[in-house]
């Protein structure tokens, strides 16, 4: 089989007698086939889409930190998109997504082909995934399960079959998807069997100078679209004043209304069930779905249970803006 190094953009070719499917760029290895993952079993594991930036760099680095060889798979992951979304317009850069992970130190990238996570075809694989039995965190909140309705069946099908793949012993999720994060974190603690030992550690939403949450669809915001995104954040930000979850709800939406967003959701939920919430006794999460045009963007962030006796919450030091008060 051929193995293909690549450096500053010149490609070499050697045989390899057992290998099949195996590329090397700089000291990375890239896998195209499963059969290959054995060697990197109890790795330290960044599940991607690709369309790489400098939040799933965050998630590498972090993860290197645990001793363990990194690997990072870059898959667009088709049973998660429904028919009305576009999956052909999802951001596809492998190359420059490849030469990221190979100067962050990453030990292999693993690029399966759609065969290699769904053998059994698409569609069938698409039926599967509706049939899953799923955790209440993806089914009950009413937020991305509404939204999206096929989208959190998709993600715990192929999370699970990557898992099995790889055999990481630990898994980092950023906390932008946080409905995704808390699905993923129930399914291992729900599937002890099949997942023994492994853990989902929890990394930081990485955020642009102004407070934009990174994400791949950024790139497809005009200057205007840009600047209206902005919201998000600031709507995010507004609600550390806020007594009640209802204040800091219609804080978030006006906040998005004066700047011709069409919201999907801004609510407060409990961090955990992700079901409403009525007060700030208990850790709680103000989430964001929004559109500007075509593109839908999401963000949110933590409250921390909070002290009724404080004027304010804590929220804004937490969120990377103003200092603590209260």
């Amino acid at each position: 089989m051929v193995i293909t190094a690549r450096s500053s953009g010149i490609h070499s070719s050697s045989r390899h007698e057992s290998d099949p499917a195996i590329h090397t760029l700089a000291a990375m290895i890239q896998i195209e086939c499963p059969e290959n993952l054995p060697p990197f079993a109890g790795c330290a594991f960044v599940p991607t889409m690709g369309a790489l930036h400098a939040g799933h760099a965050s998630l590498v680095k972090q993860a290197s930190e645990s001793g363990k060889p990194v690997v990072v798979s870059i898959f667009v992951n088709p049973t998660q998109f429904s028919p009305s979304e576009d999956l052909a317009r999802y951001p596809r850069t492998l190359d420059a997504d490849l030469a990221l992970l190979a100067s962050l130190g990453v030990a292999a990238a693993y690029c399966p082909t759609v065969a290699a996570l769904y053998p059994e075809g698409l569609e069938a694989s698409e039926k599967i995934a509706r049939e899953l039995q799923l955790p209440a965190v993806a089914t009950d909140p009413q937020l991305e399960d509404r939204c999206r309705p096929h989208h959190l069946a998709g993600v715990a099908l192929v999370v699970g079959r990557l898992f099995d793949q790889v055999r990481p012993s630990c898994a980092y999720f950023g906390e932008k998807d946080y409905q995704q994060l808390r699905l993923v974190e129930d399914l291992v603690a729900h599937s002890a069997d099949r997942f023994p030992a492994l853990r989902v550690i929890r990394c930081p939403t990485v955020r642009e100078s102004d407070g934009l949450a990174m994400s791949s669809r950024n790139r497809f915001l005009s200057a205007a679209d840009r600047a209206a995104a902005l919201s998000l954040s600031r709507g995010l930000q507004a609600t550390h004043m806020a007594f009640r979850p209802a204040d800091a709800e219609r804080m978030m939406q006006d906040e998005l209304t004066r700047h011709g967003l069409s919201i999907e959701y801004a609510v407060v939920r409990d961090a955990r069930t992700l079901l409403p919430a009525a007060t700030f006794d208990a850790p709680t999460r103000a989430l964001i779905a929004a559109r500007i045009g075509s593109v839908r963007l999401i963000d949110n962030v933590a409250f921390p249970a909070r002290d009724p006796t404080k004027s304010k919450c804590p929220f804004a030091a937490l969120f990377g803006f103003g200092t603590p008060s209260g």
